[in-house]
């Protein structure tokens, strides 16, 4: 696979950033991406590896190897083919993925693993350059319908798989344009929307038929969907936040980041401030930020407040801070448990760890601060140090703490179907059939809060699943 002595001759390189003063004033992305050859270098230190462990770590089951191989030889337009065997969008996960890949790659064993990502982001890339990428609608139609309900990125590999299929598939989405958390969540200078657009149109042509703004549950029932569909698919997200249970909370500038995110990436498409901020404007223009949670959802609120003209962000994470470098000999070929730094954190962010929210402090019901207390950590315990209590100035407290499961009132409700110990829709891996015969369930709203990359692998799967039970036999790839 590649070139045989690639690893040897080549370090890695990955693609570079925009400076930072110059990013901080757009909400475009800023990845500069590598020229053709240097790209080609890079594919060829894919060692031939006896097992490839990039298998083990890419949830779609990426043919990583010999993509490499063939951009290395040049032969891009064959890459692309191999590379939409088990991937219908990799130009979100080129985008937004963390690349369990490369932790998994033999190379990271020395902190060098092939950039796979970059590769695979290229490709596609390259594919809708060259108009390569174009609709695949079916032969034949099957006289099946089928109603997939959510529209991030498992429910879109789902309808686009089933159509492909033959079947007549109808996407509902509760928001007015289509792509759940990569469209509200994901903010545009990590992922243009531009991108989700173009894979609208291409399903479309492929017979999809999209119905935004119409929530199942309350426009449409899901009574209705059974008796007008031969299959009901479930591909919502997990949308119920952790909040924040903390005397104070209740105070006006304590707010959700999604709603924060999800304003400033419906004025980038051009809607009005009262079409993206129903609720009132939530900017974080000259305020001092503290964002509660240090994972990526809070890195993203991080690039978001720098970007609106912040006086200070600070991030703050109830867990210790992990260790610079990873334990390779306890960890590799798995994802690693180490410090990690975004593009948003180098963009100005005082960070810190061990913290443990206790109240939110203010007058007259506006935020002023937030007192918290520093924590130890024993294995999994941890206990408040004592007189650490300290206090930060805050006006804007936004909460990234993750999500517990999906909304449960309307749709689910309706549903009436099982749950597992942790309130996520019940359905295996297998089938992916929910408690009703009738209908499935995938993505987010299955497994819980997750990647992008294990949506549309979710979603892959439950097509076929679909596909097998209705037409009895099933070409689509698991």
């Amino acid at each position: 696979m590649g070139k045989e002595t690639g690893f040897l001759e080549l370090d890695r390189q990955d693609r570079t950033y925009e400076a930072p003063t110059e990013r901080l004033k757009h909400y475009k992305e800023f990845v500069v991406p590598h020229d053709p050859q240097a790209l080609q270098g890079q594919a060829s230190r894919c060692m031939n590896c006896g097992i490839p462990y990039c298998h083990n770590g890419c949830p779609v089951n990426n043919i990583i190897p010999d993509w490499n191989h063939l951009v290395y030889e040049g032969n891009w337009k064959e890459a692309l083919v191999n590379l939409h065997s088990t991937n219908n969008f990799p130009e979100f996960t080129g985008r937004v993925c963390p690349a369990p890949c490369e932790a998994s790659c033999t190379l990271n064993i020395v902190d060098q693993p092939v950039t796979i990502k970059s590769i695979e982001c290229a490709i596609v890339d390259k594919g809708w350059q060259e108009g390569w990428i174009v609709p695949q609608p079916p032969e034949k139609k099957t006289g099946k319908s089928i109603a997939v309900v959510g529209s991030g990125p498992a429910g879109m590999a789902c309808a686009q798989q089933l159509a492909r299929a033959g079947h007549s598939v109808t996407l509902f989405e509760k928001n007015d344009r289509i792509g759940g958390l990569l469209r509200y969540g994901i903010p545009d200078f990590k992922m243009e929307k531009h991108l989700i657009n173009r894979r609208a149109a291409q399903m479309e042509a492929e017979g999809v038929s999209i119905r935004t703004s119409t929530e199942v549950g309350v426009d449409i029932s899901m009574k209705t969907l059974k008796e007008n569909f031969d299959a009901v698919v479930l591909s919502g997200g997990a949308e119920e936040a952790r909040t924040l249970d903390i005397p104070g909370s209740e105070m006006s500038g304590v707010r959700l980041a999604m709603e924060f995110l999800t304003q400033q990436n419906k004025r980038n498409a051009g809607d009005s401030e009262e079409r993206a901020a129903p609720r009132g404007t939530l900017v974080a223009t000259d305020k001092h930020v503290i964002v509660i949670g240090g994972g990526d959802t809070g890195s993203d609120c991080v690039g978001t407040s720098n970007r609106q003209g912040a006086a200070s962000v600070t991030q703050i994470e109830i867990m210790p801070k992990p260790p610079e470098r990873e334990d390779k000999a306890m960890t590799w070929p798995n994802w690693p448990l180490k410090l990690r730094t975004s593009s948003s954190h180098e963009e100005g962010v005082d960070r810190d760890w061990a913290i443990l929210t206790k109240r939110v402090v203010g007058e007259n019901g506006k935020v002023t601060g937030l007192e918290c207390v520093r924590l130890e950590w024993e294995g999994r315990e941890m206990r408040e140090v004592p007189d650490s209590t300290f206090t930060l100035k805050a006006d804007l407290i936004l909460l990234a703490m993750g999500f517990v499961g999906p909304r449960k009132s309307g749709m689910l409700d309706q549903a009436g179907v099982e749950y597992d110990p942790r309130g996520n829709v019940l359905a295996d891996t297998v089938s992916y059939k929910t408690s009703d015969d009738n209908v499935w369930a995938c993505g987010d709203m299955r497994r819980g809060q997750s990647l992008v990359v294990w949506a549309i692998r979710e979603g892959r799967q439950c097509a076929r699943s679909v596909d097998e039970a209705l037409m009895g036999v099933t070409d689509l790839p698991r």
